[in-house]
């Protein structure tokens, strides 16, 4: 029996995770969640999973949910300090690192600390402070999981392999809701325009990153970060179909891909039981494969992804300053306070800053 905690188990990641959980509940237990302020999906996720501990960031939420569920056996805490003491359970066996934007760098640090081996599906933290995470994961003997389906796919082509042996690392991106759109039509793009992803179900902040290719950038900074190569050998290739998950060229010319069903159960799958593997109902149609296209991205008119290749050159701060520069853009797009065009102009004006210092994060 695997135990597991939940960092983030009201959104995309963390509510698929438990699906899992609830199919597999010979092998997996959820012992903690963590959620910000959705107390209506977590007080549900407590009835149904019995977790020893929970913790809501917000602590008003956290509040209403002592309330409703008063009489069951879990215990409830708030705050960053609620976020870290549930991240480091004794009893933990796996913590899923699903908490949205830099917020989730903190208890995933924390985990790692703690000596727990971690399940990363959230990006920022390896962005803001990736080599910090793995100097103290290789101290404690614990190992970091990509959750992404693009770095999933990375981890499962490169496994038995040398690093040496690998000539670069092919991302692949959907493209996004904005892929088909020319420059002129970005300046007039809805919220609801954006969020409407062609292959993907997620939340609010990845999808807009996705829209703009940030999320893509920040995947190219993720990579360079777990896998210890410099973002020269990182590639970024559009392929509309989102069925080639990435793939890894060697040094021979091999290039060997890993594809499957769009669904993020399977890299979730793959992460809760690795080395092993389980069967279950995913299952990918191999004819699907008749028709795949492989585009080269257009920075010009999504320009966030090459202000992440330039923040990853440069690294420390930069690096830090692009996601809460990307985090706060997004927010004010999603509030309807700049347009989706304006997204990257804001980055570049933080990226700009002479005041950013060389910090080794």
């Amino acid at each position: 029996m695997k135990r597991i905690v939940i960092l983030g188990s009201t959104g995309s990641i963390g509510t698929n995770t438990l699906d899992i959980i609830s199919k597999f509940t010979e092998k997996f237990q959820a012992v903690g969640l963590t959620a910000n302020g959705n107390v209506d999906k977590l007080e549900e996720q407590v009835r149904t999973f019995s977790p020893a501990v929970v913790a809501m960031a917000d602590q008003a939420a956290a509040e209403r949910l002592r309330t409703r569920c008063k009489g069951l056996k879990t215990t409830i805490l708030s705050g960053t300090d609620g976020l870290r003491q549930t991240a480091t359970l004794a009893e933990a066996d796996l913590v899923i690192s699903a908490i949205v934007g830099g917020a989730g760098l903190v208890p995933t640090l924390a985990a790692i600390t703690a000596g727990k081996f971690v399940a990363l599906a959230n990006k920022e933290p390896m962005v803001m402070a990736g080599r910090l995470m793995q100097e103290e994961a290789r101290k404690r003997g614990v190992r970091i999981f990509p959750v992404d389906s693009e770095h999933s796919a990375l981890f499962q082509s490169m496994e038995g392999h040398r690093v040496e042996d690998i000539r670069r690392l092919i991302l692949t991106a959907s493209g996004g809701p904005l892929w088909n759109l020319t420059k002129e039509q970005l300046r007039d793009v809805t919220v609801e325009q954006a969020l409407k992803h062609p292959n993907w179900k997620m939340g609010d902040k990845i999808t807009i990153d996705s829209a703009t290719l940030m999320n893509k950038g920040f995947e190219v900074i993720e990579a360079c970060r777990l896998f210890n190569l410099p973002p020269s050998r990182v590639q970024v290739m559009v392929h509309p179909q989102s069925t080639i998950h990435s793939m890894v060229e060697f040094v021979d010319g091999s290039i060997l891909a890993q594809f499957s069903v769009t669904d993020m159960r399977l890299p979730i799958l793959y992460a809760l039981t690795y080395p092993d593997r389980i069967p279950s109902a995913m299952h990918f149609p191999v004819m699907d494969l008749r028709h795949l296209e492989f585009l080269p991205p257009d920075m010009e008119k999504f320009p966030c992804l090459g202000l992440a290749y330039e923040a990853a050159e440069a690294g420390g701060a930069k690096t830090v300053a692009l996601n809460a520069a990307d985090e706060v853009a997004v927010a004010a797009f999603l509030q309807g306070r700049i347009g989706v065009d304006h997204i990257p102009e804001v980055i570049r004006e933080v990226l700009l800053q002479r005041k950013l210092v060389s910090w080794n994060l």
